[in-house]
């Protein structure tokens, strides 16, 4: 069948947090050691990794990080217990979380606007699909890319997280798109790709630096002949 509107994840598809913003805040252990890059790295992994569980928590910690992204209090008790396990002491911990918040402090990938901008100009609608716990409307809106998604569906306005199929059926409902004509891209199969079960094609991007993934998004969308923009 053919491509009729296109899904995209948000972290690690479209935007990244990347380890710059932590190098930002005085991270240290809790003897005032500051950090070396390679625990920088991992306190990253374990705060934007789509699935995976990098700490041990306590009770109330599980219940939270099980439901992150349904609530955004919930969200937070888990992320700082998860900063406070990596090591790091509370008053960066929570500068670290406040930034993670802050829509300015998400790069975007180098040919995400672009990509926005061929398909709204193609007439394919687009929908941002994303495991989250606050507004990431504002990271498009400041770039000039909100006029080009026709749906934002975030997990804790839903009520649903990926790979559940009613997050992916509220963005091919808000688009008007049968599934099986729509392509879902995000970086984590056991995640975005739960949109296959609806019947959606999936491709898989690598969360890696934007520095280091230019033309991934581009690059699908030629292949599938959406777009005609030179890789």
């Amino acid at each position: 069948m053919a491509i009729e509107a296109v899904l995209f994840d948000f972290s690690g598809t479209v935007f990244r947090l990347e380890e710059s913003e932590l190098w930002a805040i005085d991270l240290t252990d809790a003897d005032g050691r500051p950090l070396d890059a390679h625990e920088v790295a991992a306190i990253m992994r374990a705060m934007t990794a789509p699935v995976e569980q990098f700490v041990d928590f306590d009770e109330s910690g599980q219940y939270a990080w099980d439901r992150r992204d349904l609530d955004p209090d919930l969200h937070r008790i888990a992320y700082l217990q998860v900063l406070e396990r990596s090591g790091v002491p509370e008053a960066p911990a929570k500068q670290l979380y406040e930034r993670m918040l802050d829509s300015q402090a998400w790069t975007p990938y180098p040919d995400a606007g672009e990509v926005f901008q061929a398909l709204h100009e193609r007439g394919v609608p687009v929908a941002v699909v994303s495991n989250i716990a606050w507004d990431i409307r504002p990271a498009f809106a400041s770039r000039g890319w909100d006029r080009y998604i026709g749906d934002f569906a975030l997990s804790f306005e839903i009520g649903a997280m990926k790979p559940d199929p009613r997050i992916f059926e509220s963005a091919l409902a808000a688009l008007d798109v049968a599934a099986e004509n729509a392509l879902m891209i995000g970086d984590s199969v056991e995640a975005d790709g739960g949109a296959t079960a609806l019947g959606c094609e999936f491709a898989l991007v690598e969360p890696i630096s934007t520095a280091d993934r230019r033309t991934a998004l581009r690059d699908i969308l030629v292949e599938r002949g959406l777009t005609s923009l030179p890789s």
